[in-house]
């Protein structure tokens, strides 16, 4: 989804960061997290750094071992500097929570600890959730150092009211609830992605996901170890960008994502069968879905049986699906097929087939390479385009590959012209 940095200031309201980095996690979101020393006196580093999965920094001098990258990304061949690389990666920079002197120190443009300096170098939205006794947030100061932060841009995520932490006391410096701040840091993802939003907004997306299974009886099929991990990414973020996605789901493994219109299927007929009613109107078809090549010629339909013995299976080739939609295409469309290879010879078989199908570019994965493909988060591919282009994109979690996926896609618009969002009305479609 997105790179989340979260500043963590000094006050009893810390505790509630873990919760809200946990939540954030759990919504697809990559996390660091930098701290101030006082808030160490309330939650320790190591706390963070099990939930997230990566380091946690103080200190703007302090050597950051995953070089700011943030998890699921590769490791960068150079170290940075820290204060920067961490805000400079970051989709959205969270303070929470904020204390009456951290909102003072951001206020006035100091930099003193890491936290403070990421803030002012960063160029990504920044938010800040404060947290404080209610006298202090009444404060006429408290009050002039959020507008002024307000005015320079800074989003608000403003506190609750009820008991704080001093024994008996009652008011407004609450810490607002972990849901609460992550509901806010999503509406300012989305609007901090206009840019690609905008231009993603009515284009029409068919995506295949999942294996297809080949029915040998009543029970039994043919099938692979596809998961659908990567069309469900493929489709959560072109979703995201603003599309109109239609996901072509072939027994999943996961559940696909919300707000997508999912078509369920179980074998390459039938998958076949929703890519012809969807293909003519799509502007970008991302063909995942690892469709069987063949199928058994008879399929029986009763269970059969151990003591009859052992049946002859006789196969016959399934439809060549991608090959039969790039024959009919509009010039303007974009198709992009997948390819899992096995060996030093995965990129070559990619190309061939790259050109026999006739697409615009073709993503491969060498299926040899343990932790990455089928039946796992992280994935390490080849963007190979028609124009003669190639990407390794190295290992990262399938979210980032489909990001990359999307931008290639982004390029060849610029090649081919921008999506005329799918068949118009009453117009008539080649073959």
């Amino acid at each position: 989804m997105a790179r989340l940095l979260i500043g963590v200031s000094g006050g009893i309201a810390a505790y509630k960061a873990l919760e809200l980095t946990r939540l954030a996690i759990k919504a697809g979101h990559a996390v660091r997290v930098i701290q101030t020393e006082n808030s160490e006196r309330f939650v320790g580093r190591a706390s963070f750094e099990a939930i997230t999965g990566a380091p946690v920094l103080l200190s703007e001098f302090e050597r950051d071992p995953a070089r700011g990258a943030y998890p699921g990304e590769p490791l960068p061949e150079h170290a940075p500097v820290s204060h920067l690389a961490l805000v400079e990666r970051a989709d959205l920079y969270l303070i929470a929570p904020a204390s009456a002197n951290t909102l003072a120190k951001l206020a006035h443009g100091q930099a003193d600890n890491l936290l403070t300096a990421a803030a002012l170098a960063a160029t990504c939205p920044v938010a800040v959730a404060p947290a404080m006794n209610n006298r202090m947030y009444l404060h006429p100061a408290t009050a002039a150092n959020l507008a002024t932060l307000a005015q320079r841009g800074v989003s608000i995520v403003p506190p609750g009211e009820g008991d704080l932490a001093s024994h008996g006391e009652h008011g407004i410096g609450r810490l607002a609830e972990p849901a609460e701040i992550l509901a806010a840091c999503t509406g300012l993802l989305a609007a901090s992605a206009n840019g690609k939003v905008s231009r993603w907004a009515g284009v029409r997306v068919l995506v295949t996901a999942g294996g297809t299974r080949e029915p040998i009886d009543s029970v039994r099929y043919i099938g692979n170890r596809s998961s659908g991990r990567m069309g469900v990414a493929l489709a959560t973020r072109a979703a995201a960008r603003g599309a109109r996605v239609t996901l072509i789901a072939a027994n999943l493994a996961v559940s696909p994502p919300e707000g997508v219109d999912t078509v369920p299927v179980g074998s390459a007929a039938e998958l076949a069968a929703a890519c012809e009613r969807h293909f003519d109107q799509c502007d970008v078809l991302l063909m995942s879905a690892a469709v069987a090549d063949f199928r058994p010629a008879h399929a029986a339909g009763h269970k059969l049986k151990k003591h009859d013995g052992i049946p002859a299976l006789e196969l016959e080739p399934t439809e060549d699906v991608l090959s039969d939609l790039a024959a009919r295409r509009r010039e303007s469309q974009v198709l992009v097929g997948f390819a899992a290879e096995h060996g030093n010879e995965a990129v070559a078989y990619g190309r061939e087939k790259l050109q026999r199908k006739r697409l615009d570019a073709i993503v491969i994965n060498d299926i040899s390479v343990a932790g990455i493909g089928f039946d796992a988060d992280a994935n390490e591919v080849t963007i190979l385009t028609a124009a003669g282009g190639e990407l390794l994109v190295p290992r990262a979690r399938k979210e980032i590959i489909a990001d990359t996926i999307l931008d290639a896609v982004e390029s060849m618009w610029a090649r081919k012209g921008e999506p005329e969002h799918g068949a118009r009305p009453g117009s008539v479609t080649a073959v």
